[in-house]
């Protein structure tokens, strides 16, 4: 297979209006999504509803915020990342408005599943970090990639009592429709990452390689078969603390604030986490990274649900996962961009967080669904402890370096 060298113009610093306007989306993004478990109990309370029609719907988002993601990103890769954050916002702010008016089950699973899982997928970490990748030099790859991912985090740690906040004072209902309101400013916010995969001031070595021969390869690669299937993991624990947390406080006794606390703490560490992230895995071995990433989370949920419940414990445990929340994003993203290139990027990337959003959806599912059950949460806590032990383990295996058909192609 023949490579080519891309003709776009080389850049010896970084895009920091596109890394600005980038970080801002993700945040905008990734807030209200993060916030949705303060919805949960005043929705229900007013509905009549029970936690498993809310995580159903919960889980129906996540899915769908990983269906659409390689969706989006092979779009964004061929027509333009401008276009598609453009819709997303679109497409969120719609899903948010209807969650706002949901009076039936199936309202609530279309607006909170289907619309915002889709509006989220548009303009999630993955679309925003191939257009970062398509621009930012290899040995600044993983930092900037922190960069994003810490965006998201900051988003979070901004959300959580912005939302709770909204709504105490204006109610949970008002409480949505300003916040799908929020998400128009992201067209305008996008419009400095325009461009697609053939796009970018960074010039590389490619194959002349079609998007269906590079989705055929990634999927008979077995390392890219074993970063996906590690990211599962990291979706059904993020998705059942993100949806199930406050309830879970309340449920062990804890006061209700702490709940806002705990996850404006996870979404402070995070930033830190993030930031962390992106710059060890330019300096150091990814997989090896995040193989140690998931034992962390192994020890921190075992340590939390063996402590007698308590705000101290609460709080240590929100700023242990926060530091490791979303720390996988860099590394695992900067692994596709090492095995494949960035070329299609926006859509492998999104491969693998599909299996992230596979796993989100039986974390939020499973954890309303063994509540109603049994009463209790504690089934989902174990489990998620040794899937965490099981990821280190998948990821320690994964060989980091190009596929062949890089590392024959020439220099740029």
């Amino acid at each position: 297979m023949a490579a080519t060298t891309v003709p776009v113009r080389q850049s010896l610093g970084l895009p920091w209006l596109i890394i600005i306007c980038g970080c801002l989306i993700a945040a905008i993004n990734f807030g209200p999504r993060s916030a949705m478990g303060f919805f949960q109990l005043p929705m229900l309370a007013d509905r009549g509803w029970d936690r498993t029609t809310f995580g159903l719907a919960m889980a129906i988002q996540n899915l769908l915020w990983g269906l659409g993601q390689p969706i989006f990103g092979a779009i964004a890769d061929r027509f333009g990342t401008w276009r598609v954050l453009a819709l997303s916002a679109i497409i969120y702010a719609a899903g948010l408005l209807l969650m706002a008016t949901a009076h039936t089950p199936e309202m609530l699973n279309l607006s909170a599943g289907v619309l915002v899982g889709l509006g989220v997928a548009g303009g999630s970490f993955g679309i925003i970090l191939a257009a970062f990748a398509r621009n930012a030099p290899p040995e600044k790859r993983s930092f900037v990639f922190g960069l994003g991912t810490a965006a998201g985090s900051a988003g979070m740690f901004f959300f959580a009592p912005v939302s709770q906040g909204l709504i105490d004072s204006y109610g949970w209902v008002n409480a949505l429709v300003y916040l799908g309101i929020a998400m128009l400013v992201i067209p305008f916010l996008a419009i400095p990452l325009r461009g697609n995969a053939q796009s970018g001031q960074v010039s590389q070595a490619v194959a002349e390689q079609s998007m269906r021969a590079a989705l055929r390869e990634a999927l008979g690669h077995r390392s890219f078969l074993l970063l996906t299937a590690g990211f599962f993991v990291c979706g059904f624990q993020l998705a059942f603390i993100t949806v199930h947390f406050p309830a879970y406080l309340g449920d062990i006794g804890i006061d209700p604030r702490y709940a806002v606390i705990s996850l404006a703490l996870i979404g402070f560490f995070n930033i830190i986490g993030s930031l962390a992230s992106g710059y060890i895995g330019q300096h150091y071995s990814k997989r090896i990274f995040l193989s140690l990433i998931y034992l962390a989370r192994a020890v921190a949920i075992v340590v939390f649900i063996l402590l007698p419940p308590s705000p101290a414990t609460v709080i240590g445990f929100a700023v242990i996962t926060g530091l490791l929340w979303l720390a996988t994003v860099a590394p695992t993203n900067g692994l596709v961009a090492v095995m494949f290139g960035t070329r299609y990027l926006g859509m492998l990337g999104g491969v693998v967080f599909l299996s992230h959003q596979v796993g989100s959806f039986m974390g939020v599912w499973l954890g309303g669904y063994l509540r109603d059950a049994f009463g209790s949460y504690d089934g989902v806590w174990w489990l998620s402890a040794a899937l965490a032990v099981g990821a280190a383990i998948v990821h320690w295996p994964i060989v980091e370096k190009p596929v062949e058909r890089l590392e024959l192609a020439p220099a740029g």
